[in-house]
């Protein structure tokens, strides 16, 4: 089904059941799966791929490479191998969000991964399996978000944080480039580093590794000193 004044480049391919709205741009090379909703006036870059049940809200930007709504990472070691876990869940993406090149959001394993609305991703990021984002999100270049984790509204992530499975990012939460995540952010807070801690403290903490050096050199000094004065006893 398609909308009004929708633009079709050459080589797209659209499913069975894909329900395209007013206005949509799909550049050369898309690739829509069965089932898949796009709401109008989105536009969809070359060579992007939608998988089967995807759902974009209106006025939603996706970049050239993008995949929306692969499989998640999921598998269970049975019977001397590894054997996939079904994913069965959607990938859902509200108004108004931009989605950079060779971006990939995985579709959740039963519940579905949302993007909300106003949220902006960079390229080459990675959102896994039952993440949740919430709204007017920004997140840089290659940010890795395992499974299930839960990014509420306003959160800034930096260029290359990884935040590990299961943990919730609070409200206005911000994290530094690189940050390694493995607990809960409180919401409205700044941290930085690995692991991930408050702000100043991972200063602090890079302050005090700087004098490393110097305070090495001065114990091997008090060392030598006590080796020579042992020696003239």
């Amino acid at each position: 089904q398609l909308g009004d004044d929708v633009a079709i480049g050459p080589y797209v391919v659209i499913g069975d059941g894909a329900r395209i709205g007013a206005g949509v741009c799909l550049d050369a090379h898309v690739v829509v799966g069965a089932g898949v909703v796009i709401g109008a006036g989105c536009r969809i870059y070359p060579g992007a791929a939608l998988y089967a049940g995807t759902t974009l809200g209106d006025r939603v930007r996706v970049h050239a490479g993008a995949r929306l709504g692969s499989d998640g990472f999921g598998y269970v070691f049975r019977g001397g191998r590894h054997e996939k876990i079904p994913h069965v869940g959607r990938c859902i993406v509200e108004a108004d969000v931009e989605i950079g090149a060779n971006t990939t959001i995985d579709r959740g394993s039963i519940d579905d991964t949302v993007i909300g609305a106003g949220t902006k991703i960079d390229n080459l990021v990675h959102v896994a399996h039952n993440v949740r984002i919430g709204r007017l999100c920004l997140i840089m270049a290659q940010v890795g978000i395992a499974g299930s984790v839960r990014v509420e509204d306003g959160v800034i992530l930096a260029g290359q944080v990884g935040i590990s499975g299961h943990h919730t990012i609070g409200a206005q939460a911000r994290l530094a480039a690189q940050a390694g995540v493995f607990g809960d952010i409180p919401p409205g807070e700044t941290w930085s580093g690995y692991p991930a801690r408050p702000h100043r403290e991972a200063l602090r903490a890079q302050a005090a590794l700087f004098k490393l050096p110097s305070l090495l050199r001065g114990l091997e000094r008090l060392l030598g000193e006590r080796s020579a004065a042992k020696d003239d006893r």
